[in-house]
């Protein structure tokens, strides 16, 4: 008796799980008038609670602080301030960090995460900075755009951290988060639109104050007001938050 043929099954088919969808910006009556007065008031809430807010990456120059920036993408600054003293030492400048050998890099910067893409960036910022800058970080927003692995966030941070130049704001993921929740946004659409983000908080706050203002927020989110369980019983900018108490 023969045997019947084994039914084929189906391929299985592979479950995407949907991300979240990110969090929408309300508009809300305030009048434009009414929300830059709130935002001074943030401001000076933010100074009286860090009245040093500074960069967390630990840095000595602004080639260092150029090279942190670029590790702390998808990475904690902690992780990064581990990792930066060793590296230093051994890449003490751009022709240092030009010269390097890539797998000898990446296995110093292995724990940052994404090694291989920051070691080109690294590798290719110091080969440019070398040849073009005379082996100078450059100190203005056009010339550090075109070094590789600098974007607009990471030359803010360079430019005003170390040159002390209000060009920009940083926007990171705890900028937008608490942008968002504290009603400051007008065209941005969502805690992501890093563009619309900086250009809606530039023209709520004094420019002498943008450098501050992004050490100042990013504190607060890490500690504070973080994305999962914001603590807004001890949050010192709660009366001046629209989100405030609506957490469950």
């Amino acid at each position: 008796m023969k045997k019947s043929p084994k039914k084929k099954s189906a391929p299985k088919r592979t479950v995407r799980r949907k991300s979240a969808a990110r969090p929408k910006v309300k508009r809300s009556q305030e009048s434009e008038p009414d929300r830059r007065r709130r935002a001074a008031r943030i401001l000076a809430a933010l100074r009286e609670t860090y009245p040093r807010a500074d960069c967390a990456l630990h840095h000595r120059s602004a080639l260092e602080l150029l090279v942190a920036t670029i590790l702390s993408a998808q990475c904690t600054d902690e992780r990064v301030n581990q990792v930066t003293p060793d590296l230093f030492r051994r890449y003490p400048d751009a022709k240092a960090f030009a010269e390097a050998r890539p797998d000898q890099l990446e296995a110093l910067i292995r724990s940052t995460g994404f090694f291989r893409s920051k070691t080109k960036s690294l590798i290719g910022m110091a080969q440019v900075v070398r040849a073009d800058f005379a082996g100078e970080t450059p100190d203005t927003m056009d010339d550090l755009l075109k070094l590789p692995g600098v974007a607009r966030k990471t030359a803010n941070c360079v430019l005003g951290t170390w040159f002390g130049k209000n060009v920009g704001i940083v926007v990171d993921t705890h900028v937008g988060r608490l942008a968002l929740r504290l009603g400051l946004l007008s065209s941005a659409r969502d805690d992501k639109d890093a563009v619309k983000i900086e250009q809606d908080l530039m023209e709520l706050f004094p420019r002498e104050s943008w450098t501050y203002l992004a050490h100042a927020l990013i504190h607060h989110g890490r500690n504070v007001c973080q994305a999962r369980k914001p603590q807004c019983a001890a949050c010192s900018l709660a009366p001046e938050c629209p989100s405030a108490g609506t957490f469950a």
